[in-house]
């Protein structure tokens, strides 16, 4: 018994397409299984930014009531705390000020530690659960613009009223230094020097700079990370973009392409011929 085996093979085809046997794989395998893995992967990515968004959303509830328990505390023990001199005449803006910046302050910060107390018990239930699927349960998808406006109210708006409560507060405890008349035992004293007012102003402008620091800052941290996201999403958009080149071409590649297999067999004086065409 003798055979031959004559397999004429397209010399465009890859050789691991030429020997069934071969446990390789060419490059257009590789790259659509890349692509299968990622698409199969897809469920667990989104179950994982997920997480992230909840472990966020969490992380400023709780940087939110901090903040303001302690802001509003500070505010209440101000405004309680102060003493006005009665024998001074106050300018009736300054006071009208004060009570209206403090009672602001106050009311802010109360607002984001209420939004915080009412949303951060059902987001802390969830993360203490360590299963994948409990992720549905949370609150914090449906209650993100709350959670943002408390971030907001408590980090940026309450902070900069707190800055103004701070100048406000100086002008008014050492505006009457110096320009109070004092009825002493033998003689009548009246400074006529201006250490309360040199005072207040001094406040005033260390706090000025600091105030369009803190805005600058704010506004450069945001559009940091605002770019950050932007260029992450990008990069994950070009690489899926890539793989799917790749595949679109390697396809067409492979569709365009043929060969044909001939063999040829002799047994006991019968000759037979198969040809074979494939894609």
């Amino acid at each position: 018994m003798s055979s031959e085996l004559n397999v004429p093979v397209d010399p465009s085809t890859p050789a691991c397409c030429s020997e069934p046997g071969t446990k390789g794989m060419d490059y257009r395998d590789w790259v659509r299984r890349s692509y299968l893995e990622l698409v199969t992967s897809n469920h667990h990515s989104v179950q994982a930014l997920s997480w992230r968004k909840l472990y966020l959303s969490r992380a400023k509830l709780k940087a939110s009531s901090r903040t303001s328990a302690l802001l509003s505390g500070f505010a209440m023990v101000a405004m309680v705390e102060v003493q006005l001199e009665v024998q001074y005449k106050y300018p009736q803006m300054l006071l009208i000020a004060f009570s209206a910046c403090t009672t602001v302050l106050v009311a802010v910060h109360l607002f984001a530690l209420l939004i915080s107390t009412c949303i951060l018990p059902n987001v802390e239930a969830v993360s203490n659960i360590h299963n994948l699927n409990s992720i549905s349960e949370s609150p914090h998808e449906r209650m993100h613009p709350y959670i943002e406006l408390a971030w907001g109210f408590s980090t940026v708006l309450g902070i900069l009223l707190f800055l103004a409560e701070v100048v406000l507060l100086c002008w008014i405890k050492f505006l009457p230094v110096g320009s109070i008349a004092r009825n002493e035992t033998t003689n009548t004293e009246k400074h006529s020097s201006h250490a309360g007012w040199q005072s207040a102003l001094v406040s005033t402008i260390i706090m000025v700079p600091v105030g369009l620091i803190f805005v600058v800052f704010t506004i450069h941290f945001y559009r940091s990370l605002v770019r950050h996201k932007t260029e992450r999403h990008n990069r994950e958009i070009e690489e899926l973009h890539k793989l799917k080149v790749q595949l679109d071409g390697h396809d067409r590649a492979g569709n365009s392409s043929g060969g044909t297999w001939t063999c040829t067999g002799e047994s006991d004086g019968a000759e037979s011929n198969e040809r074979a065409v494939y894609y």
